[in-house]
């Protein structure tokens, strides 16, 4: 018989408690694994170890939590915040320190806030104009993407220089906001080829803002000023419109595309067909189009672009179909929150009442009740909708959105026991209301770990002006750009078979309102599901002839969904 192997054992060395940290007992769920039954050692702001604790020496003098019963995810983050933003001559509420003191307390650890230079304004000038506000206030890691509000050679130049020397890899064009934002279909062409050309991500705001400015002089030479006639002068359809024109220009040029803020079933639809297209497409939706607890009538207070789609009680469910089906990868705050004052100082007048709702604190906590509890997706998809998947398209992963040795120690643990209702009363924000007001949700944070540091427990915020850092973006994020150098896919496309068949089988599936239960096993590493038993005289999904399932495929960093096929017939994965 041989000998027994010796157990490793991890020599640390003692240092101030302060920056060690030890999780016990803890259940690890990453976007593609779930680990349970394993410690977690933090030193110096890095995840140093996760194992069995027979494998550790745990150090004295080290602060130890033990999380059993709990959720251990990747610090939430988000990726469309516009905090001190301004909007119709009016700031926004939330400074980068009460926002990112709110983002925190709802579980985010690092945000991507958004550069708005003025038309004619030096894109480098507005850069160093954000770093002075947001260096000093931020209490977590904060990255930043700028918009291009004009084109010409200079800004085409400066772009260059962003992403060399800034660490800028996301630029925003906006398809709407005539003559102030908006860009002609020539200048966005040439500026996804220039971002292809820099290894960056263009991101779009898709609304077609020549229509807009139409509807809107008939809208007010009629009278209708109220916030209604703000959401019709903006029509699902000319969302849809402008998302299905900037995805055939992505694909003209062969760019990847970031569609921001998706807030109608028809704009995701545009989505998933080019992605069928074989374009390079990403999709956003904000929590507030799916959460928002707000009478159906269109308010001052929820006032956005794209509007929330209030008043279509369907459109939230279709759209959280499409994030189940991965046309949508990102679920954001876009939080841009202001005062009532602030909303109300116009309010007979809608084209200058500021634009923009509340979300950063509130993001996951919304996710998890409309996508966890009613069994719509797992846990490890919620890891992905809210960190991983942003983390992978900006760059940060692994560093960020994973918990993995060497990743940072921005780590949520989460009580999916709890039972919360938000409000304006209790939150973190600078606003005095809170779109999400009287939201009853049972999933919220219980530790919230910044860089190795605990900065919310006890239902409080724990956090230092200046504890955050500025996080420079490298341009080539493999998700984007992996296949550059390697081989071509596009052909892959073309040799897939559709979803329609699954698709049909998805939609004709009811939501179930139970909570999901999740089944744990006691090894280190399982498979996991967080949905609910099928109730009786409901549809088996899982006996059907089609399933999603979430695969590894030949190209690092590809999202597969394998089709599987009948007994005796041939599977076939689509990219």
């Amino acid at each position: 018989m041989d000998a027994p192997k010796p157990v490793k054992k991890i020599p640390i060395h003692v240092q101030s408690s302060q920056n060690r940290l030890y999780i016990k007992r803890a259940r690890v769920v990453n976007h593609d694994s779930i680990l349970t039954n394993v410690d977690i050692y933090i030193e110096d702001g890095t995840i140093k170890f996760i194992g069995s604790p027979a494998d550790f020496v745990v150090p004295g003098g080290v602060r130890v939590i033990d999380v059993a019963g709990k959720y251990v995810f990747p610090g939430g983050i988000d990726p469309n915040t516009q905090f001190e933003s301004e909007s119709n001559g009016f700031v926004s509420a939330d400074t980068f320190y009460s926002g990112t003191k709110a983002a925190v307390a709802g579980g985010t650890t690092c945000i991507i806030d958004l550069i708005l230079p003025n038309p004619g304004e030096s894109l480098i000038e507005a850069c160093n104009t954000w770093r002075t506000k947001a260096d000093g206030k931020v209490v977590a890691d904060y990255a930043l993407r700028c918009a291009i509000t004009s084109w010409n050679k200079s800004v085409s130049d400066e772009m260059k220089t962003l992403c060399e020397e800034f660490g800028i890899n996301c630029f925003v064009v906006f398809m709407a906001f005539k003559d102030q934002y908006q860009l002609s279909d020539s200048d966005l062409y040439e500026i996804f080829e220039r971002c292809n050309e820099l290894g960056a991500l263009c991101q779009v705001h898709a609304e077609n803002g020549d229509i807009i400015a139409k509807n809107v002089e008939k809208l007010v030479a009629k009278g209708q000023t109220s916030a209604e006639a703000h959401d019709l002068s903006r029509s699902a359809e000319v969302e849809a419109e402008a998302v299905n024109r900037a995805c055939v220009i992505a694909h003209q040029t062969d760019s990847p595309i970031y569609i921001t803020k998706v807030s109608s079933k028809l704009a995701a639809d545009q989505i998933q067909l080019a992605k069928r297209r074989g374009t390079k497409v990403y999709g956003e939706i904000l929590a507030a189009s799916i959460g928002c607890n707000t009478p159906a009538a269109p308010s001052i207070y929820t006032l956005t672009s794209p509007p929330l789609r209030l008043k279509d009680p369907e459109n939230s469910k279709l759209l959280l179909k499409h994030v189940a089906l991965d046309d949508i990868q990102v679920v954001a705050s876009g939080n841009c929150s202001f005062t009532r004052a602030q909303k109300e100082e116009n309010k007979s007048d809608f084209t200058k009442v500021p634009n923009g709702v509340n979300g950063a604190e509130d993001r996951l906590k919304i996710v998890w009740e409309k996508c966890v509890v009613p069994s719509l997706i797992d846990l490890q998809k919620f890891v992905a909708i809210t960190s991983t998947n942003a983390a992978k398209i900006f760059n940060l992963y692994p560093k960020k959105g994973s918990l993995t040795v060497g990743s940072d120690a921005d780590i949520l643990i989460w009580n999916h026991q709890a039972n919360k209702t938000i409000s304006s009363k209790t939150h973190s924000h600078a606003s005095d209301y809170n779109i999400f007001e009287g939201v009853k949700v049972s999933g919220a944070p219980e530790f919230v770990i910044v860089k190795g540091k605990v900065c919310y427990e006890d239902d409080n915020p724990r956090v230092a002006e200046g504890f955050g850092n500025y996080i420079e973006l490298s341009p080539y994020s493999q998700l984007l750009y992996g296949t550059k150098n390697g081989d071509d896919l596009s052909d892959k496309f073309e040799d897939c078979i559709q979803l329609d068949q699954f698709q049909e089988e998805f939609e004709d599936r009811d939501y179930v309102p139970e909570k999901a239960e999740s089944i744990v096993s006691t090894s280190t590493q399982v498979t996991h599901t967080a949905r609910a038993m099928r109730q009786e005289g409901q549809r088996d999904l899982q006996a059907s002839s089609f399933s999603i399932s979430k695969e590894i495929c030949n190209e690092p960093n590809k999202a597969c969904i394998r089709v599987r096929a009948p007994p005796g017939g041939k599977s076939s994965g689509l990219w």
